[in-house]
């Protein structure tokens, strides 16, 4: 399979170099640390603890809410301090359980499977769901349910998200390097549920010696193969890496089951294979600190409860105050208002600016270029849309396929006018599809 991609799509500057070749550290967790009940798309776990209660690594705090739910655990031993309402990067309060770690890490026995094979196709499913793993690209949808679909004959491909296309993000790419046995044996786990899938690996090739070494393990393979990517964002977008690697198409009213395929994120899968194999909870990942602020950028494997000012003092704290600090990539990701703030399942980078420079530009009037409208990944016309939604003109910005948009920001990266494009056509799907919702109630 030859270099694939999409139709679209920008080229930030990608600020890789800062923490690429930086191997993954580990931190260790300490004092308190506090577990958000919501981690994950759908209903809130369910506390099964209490203040007071002694835990250890690796126990169940939290169980499912639901089938669209995911369960929560301990990353350390000690005490349950408090379940109580705490903030998170979002700016919600979201109920909590608070840990007081005794950093002995007394840890739990796990039920470690030697051959996967043997087991059936319920039983891993069901390993998956009770390990609390959920997409930790971002969006925290619990896996147990995206490996559901109604009819997995029709399944033609897992597709492993390995393009990690967001501007400074490198803890996927050191993954591959690091953890690649795991990352196809997470792959071949997933493909025993499907019967008539091929796995794709889909990786830009900015990152050739990932494709290398990756390449080298699965060229043997019937069922795996790596597809090569043009390095462009949003690559990794879901509907983008779907129809650079299969030449199939989806949209808003769509999942990629309705196409034939599944997609996980690299995190995602490694995640799988210690579930299946070792018996492991989710209880910890990778996370890229990074940004001119930040004194020795890196990525570090943390523990789920940690906050982000505990990653940023392992990476040597700041050169200096920053201006901006975000979670996630600068193109979707959101700005922090604190560093106390938990981290979680889908907490994949905290980047530290010295500057807030898109704070200090002048909006000007659109001058009709047109550049949103090349390098929307979706083929939307931005500026009208953007117009619709300054207006309020809810059925024109649906007619004009507004909800299509899948928010990647390119069309704001673009404008010569500096207007806040993508911004205004968030706020207006997001009003409009709440009001959907209830109205379906």
């Amino acid at each position: 399979m030859g270099v694939r991609t999409f139709k679209g799509g920008v080229h930030p500057f990608d600020g890789k170099r800062f923490t690429r070749d930086l191997p993954i550290k580990e931190i260790l967790p300490k004092g308190d640390l506090v577990f958000p009940l919501s981690q994950h798309i759908g209903a809130p776990a369910q506390p099964i603890v209490k203040k007071g209660d002694t835990v250890l690594k690796g126990q169940k705090i939290a169980e499912a809410g639901g089938f669209v739910s995911s369960p929560i655990y301990s990353s350390v031993s000690g005490i349950v301090k408090a379940i109580e309402p705490r903030r998170v990067a979002t700016g919600d309060l979201v109920n909590s359980i608070i840990i007081e770690s005794d950093d002995q890490f007394n840890e739990v026995e796990y039920e470690k499977v030697d051959d996967y094979t043997k087991l059936s196709n319920e039983e891993i499913i069901n390993k998956i769901k009770e390990a609390g793993i959920v997409g930790m690209g971002g969006a925290g949808f619990p896996t147990h349910v995206k490996l559901s679909p109604k009819d997995p004959d029709k399944i033609e491909y897992i597709i492993a998200n390995c393009a990690e296309c967001e501007p400074y993000l490198t803890s996927d790419y050191r993954r591959m390097i690091e953890n690649t046995k795991e990352l196809i044996g997470g792959m071949k786990i997933i493909l025993k549920l499907f019967k008539n899938a091929t796995g794709i690996l889909g990786i830009e090739d900015n990152k050739l010696e990932a494709i290398e070494k990756i390449h080298e393990l699965v060229a043997k393979e019937d069922k795996l193969e790596v597809c090569q990517l043009i390095t462009k964002y949003p690559q990794g977008g879901e509907r983008q890496l779907i129809y650079a690697t299969t030449g199939r198409k989806i949209n808003s009213k769509m999942l990629p089951a309705d196409a034939g395929c599944i997609v996980d994120n690299v995190e995602t899968i490694i995640a799988i294979y210690r579930a299946v194999t070792k018996g492991k909870p989710v209880m910890k990942r990778i996370s890229t600190v990074s940004g001119d602020a930040v004194k020795n950028p890196g990525n570090f494997k943390y523990s789920m409860g940690m906050s982000y000012a505990d990653l940023i003092e392992e990476a040597g704290g700041f050169v200096c105050e920053p201006e901006k600090i975000i979670s996630g990539g600068p193109m979707m990701g959101f700005s922090m208002f604190s560093l106390d703030i938990p981290m979680t399942k889908t907490s994949s980078s905290i980047l530290c600016f010295k500057e807030d420079i898109v704070s200090k530009v002048d909006t000007r009037a659109c001058i009709n270029c047109g550049r949103c409208v090349e390098v929307c990944p979706e083929q939307l016309i931005p500026s009208r849309l953007h117009k619709f939604a300054d207006q309020g003109r809810e059925a024109k910005f649906e007619k004009w396929n507004g909800l299509e948009c899948i928010e990647c920001g390119s069309c704001t990266y673009v404008c010569p006018s500096r207007r806040q494009v993508a911004q205004s056509i968030k706020t207006m799907k997001k009003n409009i599809l709440a009001k959907k919702r209830k109205n379906n109630k």
